[in-house]
């Protein structure tokens, strides 16, 4: 009927048949916010970067949330998410995206937040998969560890991390020609980063759906649906160490079972009494995981996966600590795995807190000798 056509045709001046807001650049949202290109996408929606006309021209990412029931609610529930952790850290001492401002658009919750780089991901994936150094990884991780300790000590878990959702802060880089792979490599300026997408975070007084995390940095007692805690984040830091140490996914699976799998051959079996707990049934057989290692899905998990410690690309002592760190975070028991809060005082992060004991120092020291020039 003619009434049902105009009403379609109204909305799809808004939005596409997905619920994706449809813009141009140039597009201005609340007469303030002027589009000048899309930064990227997702199953929520999209992000662009603005020019705020009423902060002076400042540039801003604008996440701009599909107009559909389930999305508007993640998304008001992330604005939650967002100002309590803002307002918890107003000196911006952890690194968590800071949100400056949100509002509905024809039924598009729109958030806006500072400007940041690229995600670790998309560096990795525009750097040809060349893996991070132990020295990134290093500054990466003690940043990232802090945040979610940081979450963790306010009663939420995030139960989304992966490279994706972890920006530098800017990704500028220069390119350098490295002999041994015969190839121009991105070399980072600055490895600061923030983590972000707190649209999946909960608190731990709410309801705790059985499955959470993006796949291949689901903590096993997810997977076998044991009831899950923070740890689940410890895990999936674990997971996005090792990835930005090898340049690829650890456990790059569709399959739950597969993955269980995949886990054995990496970090050993899982202990019977936790396979004895889980309501999964068909995971096991006998207090085992029910696997064929000879099946082709068998020969692609040994062919794909080897025992942590053989990942190693050197016997250094760093490397050697940053994977007893992976190891630790990589507890399939719960109760055993390392906590954010002993994690940030592995050895593997004695460098950078030296260097500030160095530099704490120093300022002491200068401020002593201004203070004998003084007097």
């Amino acid at each position: 009927s003619q009434k049902s056509h105009r009403r379609n045709r109204s909305r799809s001046f808004e939005d596409d048949e997905d619920g994706h807001l449809i813009y141009h650049n140039g597009h201005m949202l609340r007469a303030r916010y002027e589009i000048i290109g899309t930064l990227g996408e997702g199953a929520f929606g999209k992000v662009v970067e603005c020019i705020d006309h009423s902060k002076g021209g400042a540039h801003v990412a604008v996440k701009i949330i599909k107009n559909i029931d389930r999305y508007r609610e993640a998304a008001m529930s992330e604005i939650d998410v967002l100002e309590q952790v803002n307002s918890l850290d107003c000196g911006d001492h952890f690194a968590c995206v800071r949100m400056l401002h949100w509002f509905d658009y024809h039924g598009h919750i729109c958030i806006v937040f500072e400007l940041l780089g690229l995600s670790t991901y998309d560096f990795l994936k525009e750097n040809g998969f060349m893996p991070f150094t132990v020295n990134q990884i290093r500054h990466i991780a003690y940043q990232v560890f802090k945040a979610v300790r940081f979450l963790h000590r306010n009663k939420l878990t995030h139960t989304d991390l992966k490279p994706e959702n972890i920006l530098f802060v800017r990704s500028d880089y220069h390119i350098e020609y490295n002999s041994k792979t015969k190839r121009d490599e991105r070399i980072l300026k600055n490895t600061d980063v923030k983590v972000v997408d707190f649209g999946n975070a909960v608190y731990d007084h709410e309801y705790h759906t059985s499955v959470v995390s993006t796949r291949h940095y689901r903590a096993p007692e997810v997977i076998l649906e044991l009831g899950w805690n923070q740890a689940c984040d410890v895990w999936s830091l674990g997971c996005i160490l090792i990835e930005y140490y090898l340049g690829l996914t650890l456990f790059q699976t569709h399959d739950s079972k597969e993955h269980l799998a995949m886990m054995e051959r990496v970090l050993g079996p899982i202990p019977g009494y936790l396979l004895q707990k889980t309501k999964k049934r068909r995971y096991v057989h006998r207090g085992q995981l029910d696997w064929d290692e000879h099946s082709s899905s068998g020969r692609y998990v040994r062919k794909n996966c080897k025992p942590l410690k053989q990942y190693m690309s050197s016997k250094s002592s760093d490397h050697e600590q940053l994977f007893d760190l992976i190891q630790k975070m990589l507890e399939y028991d719960v109760s055993r795995r390392v906590t954010l809060e002993a994690a940030i005082r592995h050895p593997f992060f004695d460098p950078l807190k030296k260097g500030k004991k160095h530099w704490l120092t120093c300022v002491k020291m200068q401020i002593g000798s201004k203070d004998e020039q003084r007097s």
